[in-house]
């Protein structure tokens, strides 16, 4: 069963090497690597010389990852599809042979959530047995496309970063699919910050959260849910200093609600 490792990247072409390197040396057989260049302005491009044996695309205008995540995964013909970051990588090399394996085992997984490690969690953890949970971390995760196609891919959100993945989790739930956590199956996430706006990515983060609720909260518990991440997000961004952020994530939302 073939798997399409994807990697989305915009101006990270000092790191996004690493990335493409270790998904190139997964053991797994029937692989394949894409790279969509987003309308990266630095030396991204020139890599296609260094890296012949991946598929490029690239888009002249930035369409943001969830487009180009959706576009990766409706133009192959793969079984299953890696979502990894340009600046998260691989570091045992049968990563995704263990994911296969587990796909194959039982039909019900739609999704497999990787243990993820980063500067703040470096430690390695030893591998257990796979358990159910409910959310996966966008950096690196598994997909059944079939699972996927199904609840029709991510669903775009007024804001550009954040709370897709609960929401793809919570469609693919309602269909009784399983997602699975893969304790010791690690993935690194480098959380670079090259042509990472962080106040701008909290804004969406707001935005998207609240229309999350929106759209995936019963009703009457919507009514309830929403001021209590209005809540929730105000007093994070009043202790980091991000009221700012959080104001414009606020007005993003009112904005969108019609369409919501």
């Amino acid at each position: 069963m073939k798997v399409l490792i994807g990697i989305t990247t915009y101006n990270r072409a000092e790191i996004l090497a690493k990335s493409i390197q270790s998904a190139l040396d997964q053991d797994y057989g029937d692989k394949e690597v894409a790279v969509f260049d987003d309308a990266s302005t630095d030396d991204t491009e020139s890599m296609k010389s260094r890296f012949p044996n991946v598929s490029w695309y690239r888009a002249e205008r930035n369409q943001g990852y969830l487009a180009a995540r959706n576009k990766l995964m409706r133009e192959t013909e793969a079984d299953f599809y890696f979502s990894l970051d340009d600046d998260a990588w691989f570091i045992r090399g049968d990563e995704i042979t263990q994911g296969v394996t587990l796909m194959k085992e039982r039909r019900e997984i739609a999704a497999l959530a990787y243990d993820i490690l980063s500067p703040d969690r470096p430690k390695q953890s030893e591998r257990k047995e796979p358990f159910k949970t409910n959310v996966f971390i966008g950096c690196g995760h598994m997909l059944r496309l079939s699972a996927v196609r199904e609840v029709s891919f991510y669903t775009p959100n007024p804001g550009n970063y954040g709370f897709e993945e609960s929401d793809l989790c919570v469609r693919l739930i309602d269909r009784a699919y399983e997602i699975l956590y893969t304790p010791g199956v690690h993935v690194w996430h480098d959380k670079s910050s090259v042509a990472r706006k962080s106040n701008e990515q909290y804004s969406s983060a707001v935005c998207n959260d609240l229309a999350f609720a929106v759209r995936r909260c019963p009703f009457p518990m919507v009514l309830a849910g929403v001021p209590a991440k209005l809540y929730s997000h105000f007093r994070f961004a009043n202790s980091n200093r991000l009221l700012r952020a959080y104001a414009s994530g606020v007005v993003k939302f009112l904005r969108a609600l019609p369409s919501l």
